[in-house]
């Protein structure tokens, strides 16, 4: 088990700062091409991407939604899910560990303080990274939470075993979700150098394999009251932390299967060979590959549109105060492009084998990687639990309930 931890220090002191989508874009498009190389001997030998993330933090990407008040680029939606999109396409992994970062980011903009927005948000645009500690393992259901935060020998203790805790290997602050001394829910920022915490490399999935998901074990952790958000108070008001990491989730599953297409037209262009009956010299030729190629790439501009179409109307409700009814349409809209996002990264990632022949199965061309990570990355929440909450709305008029996955 890896218990190491990764430094960000000489990247903090030379973090850029975003200040436009269009900055934000243009910075994504030249990490992808950087991380890109490599992405398949990273996969292949589990090497953790400690220079690439140490890249990524250097850009300023991390804290391109930090509101214009406070010195960040405040980008649009669209643009939060074209960045994801665009790092995943070239590494999932990479998409998927500074997530969790951005729906903390959004957790902070709706229930922080004014000196723990002023706190956080600097610390984000200074490049430094908020991993998460997720849900418990436990308990019989995902929801349940021993984690505590009470008061203990000199002040609050924070004591727990969380999992699924993506990005908490490389961060600088973990936080996790806890009960208080009143049994109510709240976020806890902890330090990833305080006492106390441990950080567990034990993330084994055959997909998603250098995100390090795995253990945060919290004991008996010093922690302040400003560093506690009462995340119990989203139960009496609507707003848009959900559907923002949903579209997150959302981006990078698109971000694979741009990836398993672009591979499939290359692998089919440059090595498959036409079947012995069709009577052709070139597999690009074959009617079969061309329908199903055509197949594919109609699949993924529909998600592509419908993902774009979502984030843009989480940027329309945005821009008006949120009620329990514009934050139920937020919901339905990424809800929609998570169903098709999902699909298609599946689909294109089994579909490449079919198309390209049975060549593209040898571990060296790593072509098996985008089904894993497809795969395993589709998982974080049921897309028939999508077709339940879209059907339940539409027949029903019933609002999505609100939560993290919705």
């Amino acid at each position: 088990m890896n218990l190491a931890r990764v430094d960000t220090s000489d990247t903090l002191s030379c973090a850029h700062r975003i200040d436009s989508d269009a900055e934000a874009r243009a910075v994504a498009r030249h990490l992808a091409a950087e991380f890109a190389t490599g992405a398949a001997g990273r996969d292949r030998d589990r090497r953790l991407p400690v220079e690439e993330l140490n890249r990524w933090s250097a850009s300023g990407l991390g804290g391109m939604t930090v509101p214009r008040a406070y010195g960040g680029a405040e980008v649009s939606y669209a643009t939060l899910a074209e960045v994801f999109a665009t790092v995943s396409a070239a590494d999932p992994s990479l998409g998927q560990i500074p997530q969790n970062q951005f729906g903390i980011l959004a957790i902070l903009r709706e229930l922080g303080t004014e000196a723990q927005k002023r706190r956080f948000f600097a610390e984000a645009l200074a490049g430094r990274r908020f991993g998460n500690a997720g849900p418990e393992r436990s308990g019989k259901r995902m929801t349940d939470i021993t984690t505590r935060v009470a008061p203990g020998r000199g002040g609050l203790r924070l004591n727990g075993r969380r999992f699924y805790s993506t990005g908490a290997l490389f961060a600088d602050w973990i936080p996790t979700r806890a009960l208080d001394a009143r049994d109510r829910p709240v976020f806890v920022f902890a330090r990833r150098e305080a006492r106390g915490v441990t950080v567990i490399d034990d993330w084994s999935a055959f997909g998603q394999r250098t995100t390090a998901s795995g253990t945060v074990v919290f004991e008996d952790v010093a922690v302040e009251p400003d560093d506690i958000l009462p995340t119990y108070l989203f139960a009496e008001r609507p707003s848009l932390t959900g559907p923002t990491s949903q579209l997150i989730q959302a981006a990078i599953d698109l971000g694979i299967a741009r990836s398993a297409l672009a591979d499939t037209i290359r692998y089919v262009r440059e090595r498959a060979r036409p079947w012995m009956d069709s009577g052709l010299d070139q597999a690009s030729d074959d009617p079969t590959i061309r329908h199903g190629i055509g197949q594919l790439s109609t699949a993924l501009q529909a998600a592509e549109e419908v993902t774009r179409e979502s984030a843009e109307a989480l940027d329309a409700i945005a821009a008006e105060p949120i009620t329990l009814e514009s934050s139920a349409k937020a919901s339905v809209a990424v809800a929609e492009a998570k169903i098709l996002t999902t699909e298609i990264a599946l689909e294109a990632s089994e579909t490449l084998f079919d198309l390209a022949g049975a060549g593209a199965t040898r571990g060296a061309y790593a072509l098996d990687r985008h089904w894993r990570n497809a795969r395993v990355h589709t998982l974080h929440d049921p897309v028939r639990w999508k077709y339940h909450l879209l059907g339940h709305y539409v027949l029903n008029g019933a609002y999505p309930r609100r939560h993290s996955w919705n």
